[in-house]
């Protein structure tokens, strides 16, 4: 039955096309709206998470209680022999050490004498050990605008607007002001060997970033950091296993007292990120849910006046003899059919589109001009498992819906006024 049913979909287009074409659209706009609300909100969580937070961090809890200020004088000490311990606790994790800091950068002219100065926020991070993954974190080498990467120590990379604002191209030299671990003052210089633009114009204004080791020595800070960042094995942020992994290590250290005992946290503890996640979280299902309960409405509909037209040809099935509930079954048979091959013609479509959308992105920079929020400048749909099957939900359900309450009409055809029908 199921192939006789197949061929009369295929061959007539009159009563299948539409609905089918239907189904199509409405499988592949979810698919894309699901990819785009994921990749748009993930895309932003995880931007934060690269620079500035780790999905987990460890700190001291003197640290933790003032890490906006960035108190490097708070700073963990022996940090790699707590990388280790991390290591054994958390094998699943990447750990990564980081120091952050504000200072001020001196840039020369020709003479030596002070061409401007600025305030720079920046980042040191492990950019020439072997095997780090950092650069990939912050998309060093596809950001980079000019120049080259750090290839050895007294290297560092400035934002390209910081640069263009004072002038400075790579190969030339400035000094960092700041102040050391022991609060005294630093003076160090550094060659600029490359500039990048983040395609954030909160990172963009004034950034620096250069080899930890390079700023451990020029702030008096051997073999310690301000913080370890903690990045887990998944595409996009994963709140539930971040707070596990959060719970496990403070419960490690929950006996030890002191202030400079290390205490972790996740992504979700910075301020406003929690509300943030619980709103993304919210806004992501609820469109989805108001888009994939429209898609059924109108897939529902097609199927109902598709059902509805064949009212005659159901009355003459019964005339000849045909039970009712074969012809019922018989129709939610095409109706799932015919949801089945629509939503995998919009499956392959909107999975198309996702990839060629997920590898060229958006560019919404123009938009961004004064945004103090970090968000990635060119917005693109995540590919994630869930594209390949949630365009099947509004495409096979509703068309079984919608023919189903049409398929109702069978049973209450009366074989009596049938003869009556068919001679007018």
């Amino acid at each position: 039955m199921i192939k006789f049913l197949l061929k009369g979909i295929l061959n007539d287009k009159g009563r299948s096309l539409l609905p089918i074409i239907v189904v199509t659209l409405g499988s592949m706009l979810t698919i894309f709206l699901h990819s785009w609300l994921t990749g748009v909100m993930g895309e932003s969580i995880e931007l934060s998470s690269n620079y500035n937070t780790g999905d987990v961090r460890v700190m001291t809890r003197a640290y933790a209680a003032d890490k906006e200020q960035f108190p490097n004088d708070l700073a963990i000490l022996d940090s790699p022999l707590l990388v280790e311990e991390l290591k054994k606790l958390e094998p699943s994790v990447e750990w990564a050490e980081r120091i952050r800091f504000g200072a001020l950068a001196d840039f020369p002219d020709s003479l030596g004498e002070t061409r401007g100065q600025g305030a720079v926020v920046g980042w040191a991070v492990d950019l020439l050990g072997e095997g780090s993954k950092e650069p990939q974190r912050f998309n060093l080498q596809e950001s980079l605008e000019r120049g080259r990467l750090p290839e050895k120590g007294g290297e560092c990379l400035l934002s390209e607007d910081l640069a263009a604002r004072y002038g400075v191209s790579p190969g030339e030299q400035f000094t960092l002001f700041g102040t050391t671990m022991e609060g005294g003052f630093s003076f160090t210089n550094f060659i600029v060997s490359g500039t990048i633009r983040f395609g954030s114009p909160a990172l963009d204004r004034g950034a620096v970033i250069a080899d930890i080791e390079d700023i451990r020595a020029a702030f008096d800070m051997e073999g310690a950091s301000g913080e370890i960042l903690g990045f887990l094995p998944y595409d996009y942020f994963n709140e539930e296993e971040a707070e596990a992994v959060k719970g496990r290590l403070n419960a490690e250290w929950a006996s030890d007292e002191d202030e400079f005992a290390p205490v972790a946290q996740s992504l979700r503890d910075v301020p406003g990120m929690a509300d943030f996640l619980a709103y993304s979280n919210y806004i992501g299902g609820l469109m989805i849910f108001l888009f994939v309960s429209a898609m059924a409405i109108v897939l529902w509909n097609a199927g109902l006046l598709g059902g509805l037209r064949r009212y005659t040809e159901f009355g003459v099935r019964i005339a000849l003899g045909e039970d009712k509930g074969h012809i019922y079954r018989s129709l939610l048979w095409e109706a799932l059919m015919t949801g089945v091959i629509g939503s995998v013609i919009g499956t392959a479509l909107g999975v198309t589109v996702v990839y060629a959308l997920n590898s060229h992105g958006i560019d919404i920079s123009g938009m961004m001009k004064n945004a103090t929020m970090l968000m990635p400048s060119v917005m693109r749909p995540a590919v994630t498992p869930v594209m390949w099957y949630i365009g099947f939900i509004p495409g096979v359900f509703s068309m079984l819906l919608g023919n189903a309450l049409a398929g109702i009409g069978i049973y209450k055809r009366e074989t009596a006024r049938l003869f009556n029908e068919l001679e007018v």
